[in-house]
């Protein structure tokens, strides 16, 4: 019989005790999970025990092999859950709804034992779950309609109508699922394809499978389940175009990634490992020049791309998977070649004249210039210039045509040769240039004269020179080549005094080298004056001509000659003088002549030997002798002094002269006092020219005899105021005789007629003459060359004997 133990439970649990005297059992039932605490049943009362008692009599609760859960209060007799209990931990193995647990209720003193077994029921505390939270199936696109895949199904430890009941798929199109029931009541599930699969569509399917068990609430487990489609190869390669058009430059470099083309495949795996490949419509030119990666389907650059060699490439190329039975799809790259400005203009010479000659006209052609260039557009432009300024210009004929002509004169004599560099430039970005360079030669004309350094040459010339010697070298530049610069020289005849030129010089007529034909001197010839002329050998000849100045240069060759004193060869000079002469007296005066220059003619003189230094002194310049002091009676009577007339030149030359001198004492004219003054001797004096004026109209023999008359009273009347000497006094240069004139025999005179004849540059010697005669002096002028330019006039002294009838 079951006693109702309610009062001690919550509201929602029955508990139903059944005591059965025979059995001596005491039953409980309760529902699984009570909460700790929870009073199953009011053991003392429900056995009849004392509860007073209980705790002196040591009341224990012995649990078949565990303890743990329930426990008896001993004061008030309660049986109590110590833990919460779980049907499905207690009872795993019990299918049925309600577990057993047997108890043992022990009381010492005295010792009873009650046995217990308490009912746990089950309840719907467990939700089903798949042993797998993800399910994952692989099924092949190719399955068909009504294929079956099972599936693991869930557990619910519950029991009875608290386990599994029924299974839901998650809505999907192409599968559901069919449960069905074991033999023992379990539920099984199945997933049933119901529409094809296509991967391509969609790869995977996700769908949620839920497990519903039958308590109230009812509970529910889900899991995942991942059904993959497995490829099957039934899709082929798509290029994403089935023509690619590019642009490229031309010369790119090898390696450089023309386009990297990308194949799809819908399928996946082997059925999608793709390879790509030129086709045979592919051309081998295009296949050497560019690579296909079979891997990456990358297009690049393997030769040279050269736009001018091609300017379209086509490749045809097909990609390929790797199924069992290979699909494959294929594209056309169509690649379009830019045109660069690799290509450098060209420059060719068509026609060229490499020798002109140095006359052409002006607008010659000289060469025929063509020019090209590869490239297209503004790259094959060309323009063609010279790299500088020259008697030259480009005239364009065409766009690819231009003639080289002459702007200038040209001179081979300036600009023998030309180096013309032509420049071609085109017109792209940057532009490229190249260059030609042609020599153009210049052929000698014969337009140059020859031409001497100078215009005038002078020549020094050492008198006394040896006939042959050479005296310049005359040569003349002519610019000209070969014949047109040979020259040849010559001396323009000229005749000096009935001399020809070429008597006394002869020029060499290849060198121009000068000579003299004879011995100068400088005395008788001073200069000569003429031309030269150097000739080329050009057709037509050129020449030119040079003025030669040949200066005679004087050497010292001429000793000096003594002409006062006057004495014979070899003679000594004997003067008397007064003993009573004065303090400074003019003793005598030495007058010495040098035919050489003025340089060399400059004489000095002085004392060789002097008996007494005391007594004279000679002037070194004018060579007078003059007393220093008077004479003593101590004074030798005999004094004799040795004077030496020295030129200045080098070496020096001079001539000496001994003066004996004796004293006396009879009273004589000083030697200043006797002066031998010359007659009019210049026809060309005063009182002549007055009467040939006067007498013009009378005949030349009056003339004659009035001028004998004239000379004669002069030389009788006055012998000591002659008319002063007129510098005109030359007849002619041919005929050199003058008027004779009678001259006293004194130093004095003779040396103011040297003075005055010298001044008119006529040269004065005295000759001796016998005693009791007169002198008579002839000057002549000196001979001169080529020229009337010389600085003295050679004059020679004649003496001859006169008659006189009156003593000294």
């Amino acid at each position: 019989m079951m006693k109702p133990v309610g009062r001690w439970v919550p509201f929602f649990f029955v508990l139903w005790a059944t005591w059965e005297t025979a059995l001596s059992v005491t039953r409980y039932s309760i529902p699984e999970e009570m909460e700790r605490g929870s009073v199953v049943a009011n053991l003392a009362a429900d056995l009849g025990l004392d509860v007073s008692g209980l705790a002196q009599r040591e009341v224990k609760l012995d649990i078949f092999h565990n303890n743990k859960y329930l426990d008896v209060n001993k004061i008030t007799g309660e049986l109590f859950i110590v833990e919460k209990m779980d049907r499905e931990n207690l009872c795993p193995t019990k299918t049925t709804t309600t577990c057993f647990l047997k108890l043992d209720l022990i009381i010492e003193s005295p010792l009873r034992i009650f046995n217990i077994e308490l009912g746990i029921t089950d309840i719907n505390d467990n939700a089903p779950h798949f042993r797998r939270d993800k399910i994952e199936l692989d099924v092949s696109e190719s399955a068909t309609p009504g294929e079956r895949f099972s599936l693991p199904n869930a557990f619910d430890p519950d029991v009875g109508a608290n386990t599994v009941k029924t299974y839901k798929l998650s809505e999907s199109a192409h599968f559901t699922v069919d449960i069905h029931s074991g033999s023992d009541g379990t539920k099984y599930v199945d997933l049933v394809l119901m529409k094809a699969l296509d991967r391509e569509e969609k790869a995977v399917h996700n769908l949620i499978l839920t497990a519903i068990d039958g308590g109230v609430p009812a509970r529910s487990g889900t899991a995942s389940i991942i059904v993959r489609v497995q490829d099957t190869n039934d899709n082929a390669p798509q290029f994403d175009q089935a023509v690619y058009s590019l642009n490229m430059s031309e010369n790119s470099p090898a390696g450089t990634v023309v386009i990297k083309l990308k194949a799809t495949d819908a399928d996946e795996g082997p059925n999608a490992d793709l390879t790509y490949s030129f086709t045979l419509y592919t051309s081998e030119k295009t296949q050497e020049m560019f690579s296909l990666n079979s891997k990456t389907g990358e297009i690049a650059v393997k030769g040279t791309i050269d736009y001018e060699d091609m300017k379209i490439f086509e490749m045809f190329v097909e990609a390929k998977d790797n199924g069992p039975v290979p699909l494959s799809g294929q594209c056309r790259v169509t690649v379009y070649v830019k045109d660069m400005n690799d290509n450098y203009p060209e420059i060719t010479i068509k026609s060229l004249k490499n020798t002109v000659d140095e006359n052409v006209p002006v607008g010659s052609v000289i060469a025929l210039v063509g020019v090209s260039d590869r490239d297209t557009g503004n790259n094959g432009k060309v323009n063609l210039t010279m790299n500088k300024s020259l008697p030259f210009i480009l005239n364009k004929t065409s766009d690819y045509l231009y003639k080289l002509l002459v702007s200038e004169l040209l001179d081979r004599e300036i600009v023998p040769e030309y180096e013309i560099t032509l420049v071609v430039t085109d017109e792209g970005s940057p532009p490229l240039s190249d260059n030609e360079t042609i020599s153009v030669h210049l052929l000698d004309v014969n337009d140059n004269a020859p031409q001497f350094p100078q215009t005038f040459y002078t020549i020094p010339v050492m008198e006394n020179n040896a006939p042959g010697a050479l005296l310049s070298s005359l040569t003349a530049i002519d610019p000209d080549l070969h014949e047109n610069q040979y020259l040849v020289y010559f001396i323009i005849e000229k005749e000096i005094v009935n001399t020809s030129m070429s008597m006394l010089f002869s020029i060499n007529p290849e060198n121009g080298n000068l000579y003299a034909l004879k011995t100068f001197d400088y005395e008788i010839e001073k200069e000569f004056l003429f031309h030269i002329e150097a000739r080329d050998s050009g057709v037509p000849p050129l020449s030119s001509n040079v003025t030669v100045h040949i200066i005679i240069m004087d050497q010292n060759d001429n000793t000096p000659l003594i002409v006062s004193p006057w004495r014979a060869h070899g003679s000594v000079v004997e003067e008397k003088i007064p003993r009573s002469t004065d303090k400074g007296s003019l003793i005598a005066k030495v007058i010495a002549i040098d035919s050489d220059s003025v340089h060399n003619s400059r004489i000095t003189y002085q004392f060789l030997h002097n008996t007494d230094a005391t007594l004279f002194r000679l002037d070194q310049y004018n060579g007078e002798i003059r007393t220093m002091r008077m004479f003593s009676y101590r004074d030798s009577r005999h004094q004799q002094l040795v004077v030496i007339a020295k030129d200045n030149g080098e070496p020096a030359l001079s001539a000496t002269v001994t003066i004996k001198l004796s004293t006396v004492e009879t009273a004589l004219k000083t030697y200043a006092d006797m002066t031998e003054v010359p007659l009019a001797y210049d026809i060309f004096s005063d009182l002549n020219l007055y009467l040939v004026i006067g007498l013009g109209s009378v005949s030349f023999l009056l003339l004659i005899t009035i001028l004998v008359t004239i000379v004669l009273k002069c030389q009788k009347t006055k012998p000591s105021k002659a008319a002063p000497p007129c510098r005109n006094s030359v007849i002619s240069e041919r005929n050199s005789t003058i008027a004779d004139s009678t001259l006293v025999s004194n130093d004095a005179y003779w040396y103011s007629l040297f003075l005055a004849e010298t001044r008119k540059g006529k040269l004065v010697v005295r000759q001796p003459v016998p005693k009791g005669a007169r002198y008579i002096v002839s000057s002549l002028p000196r001979s001169t060359g080529l020229t009337d330019t010389s600085d003295s006039a050679a004059s020679t002294l004649q003496a001859s004997t006169t008659t006189s009838s009156s003593s000294s």
